[in-house]
């Protein structure tokens, strides 16, 4: 049981209250010092600055009501047309902006399957054909709107089976899914022969680029291999690519993009008979916060093709160094064939998570992989002046385990346990007391 915690009788003066937070800071890992790889994309404290002077500009209105707050209005359509192009969408596509990679996805499904209600009467039960690898979103849009994930299973380079994938499509089947690329091991699924099956089969496909979206298309002009993966492919009818990733953008921004505005409007919800007057949604929320929409504009104006290219430059500069010197550590191996900054790797001969025990007491948080065991980074800029001190650390501390016989405890045998249960039943009933527990 949560104990009962009584509401503040009074409040307290700024200092105390600003210090009381400071405080709580204390146990944060340490983002700008660039000791995590993911959860936040630092690209440079100018950039920070003009994202919270954007957002402080915003701080109080509301995009609930875009006809209150027309320049808001402006920068959410800038946004989401700078978004449009950057990703060779056609004349007559469409998007909106959302509050991160998530609800992109979730109005996704939505909208493919009230499409597929209007133009797949035969469907009893939707579902959608997803690789393996696909982002856990995809899981919640199933248990949100009803449509059935179907996974399909990877191959050995960590792209998705397209002949699989071909043989799972059934009458229900309404929506095909790639990753541009996938969060484990960084790869593009081939997004051409997915698209290809979509058209033949006249249902849809979506390309998650929550990951990769704000991030390929310059690494590609940077002169890097990189597959097709956005709306040049003929049967790619829908997009998401998250702004507060790769765009640099401040917390939560993101964008879902269609071929043709006829779809989007499959994602909007109407109703006329409310006493209140007339509603309309264009996404999962109501009230909307306006700094994330006023900082994502403000980020892509600020920096522009010039800056997007500059950081992208750092960014691929830092990965490729990390991934080559990961290679050359004896027992560890970078997983699959990353195509920018997203990459897992493993250890042969240690126990990996030991290995990010060992790398979480220097200081470096790197999250963990299963399926195999792994560890996993996502580069920003911030990494790049750290590359030789990353890979020292790791080869130090694979080195000691190696050397000294080190057996995982603690949460490195938790997790490494979970991921081997046979039972999944019970972990995830352990993930949700796990959620349940943290308020206390």
């Amino acid at each position: 049981m949560v104990p009962a915690m009584e509401f503040p009788s009074k409040g307290m003066d700024r200092e105390a209250l600003l210090a009381r937070l400071k405080g709580m800071q204390q146990g944060d890992v340490d983002w700008r010092g660039g000791r995590t790889f993911s959860l936040v994309y630092h690209p440079g404290d100018d950039v920070l600055e003009i994202q919270k002077a954007a957002a402080t500009m915003y701080f109080s209105e509301n995009a609930l009501n875009p006809m209150a707050f027309p320049g808001l209005r402006q920068c959410e359509t800038e946004v989401v047309r700078a978004a449009l192009g950057m990703l060779h969408a056609p004349e007559g596509s469409a998007g909106a902006l959302t509050t991160g990679g998530t609800e992109s996805i979730l109005m996704a499904v939505k909208a493919a399957r009230s499409w597929a209600r209007e133009n797949r009467p035969k469907c009893q039960r939707p579902n959608m054909i997803v690789p393996l690898s696909v982002h856990p979103a995809f899981e919640k849009a199933a248990a949100y709107f009803d449509v059935r994930a179907v996974h399909a299973p990877l191959r050995e380079d960590s792209t998705v089976d397209t002949d699989a994938v071909r043989a799972l499509i059934d009458d229900d089947t309404i929506l095909l899914v790639g990753s541009a690329p996938q969060y484990p091991t960084g790869t593009v699924d081939d997004i051409p022969t997915l698209a290809a099956i979509a058209l033949e089969k006249g249902i849809l496909c979506h390309v998650d680029a929550c990951l990769g979206g704000f991030l390929l298309p310059w690494v590609e002009k940077l002169g890097y291999p990189v597959p097709p993966f956005d709306f040049r492919v003929e049967g790619v009818t829908s997009m998401s690519a998250d702004v507060h990733k790769y765009g640099w953008s401040a917390k939560g921004a993101s964008v879902v993009l269609y071929r043709e505005r006829a779809l989007r409007r499959h994602q909007f919800v109407a109703y006329a008979d409310w006493p209140g007057g007339l509603y309309g949604s264009p996404s999962m929320t109501g009230t909307r916060a306006a700094g994330p929409i006023a900082g994502a504009w403000a980020v892509i104006h600020y920096l522009g093709e010039e800056g997007y290219l500059r950081l992208a430059q750092k960014t691929m500069t830092a990965a490729r160094a990390l991934i080559d010197g990961i290679n050359a550590i004896p027992g560890l191996r970078v997983l699959g064939n990353p195509v920018a900054s997203v990459f897992g790797f493993t250890a042969d001969d240690i126990d990996t998570f030991a290995l990010s025990d060992a790398m979480e007491m220097k200081g470096w948080k790197l999250d963990r992989l299963q399926y195999p065991p792994g560890l996993h980074a996502m580069i920003s800029p911030s990494h790049g002046p750290l590359v030789g001190e990353i890979l020292g650390d790791l080869r130090e501390c694979t080195e000691t385990i190696r050397r000294e016989g080190t057996v995982a405890e603690g949460a490195a045998a938790m997790y490494g346990m979970l991921g081997v249960m046979e039972d999944r039943t019970a972990v995830n009933d352990f993930i949700l007391n796990f959620l349940d527990g943290l308020d206390g």
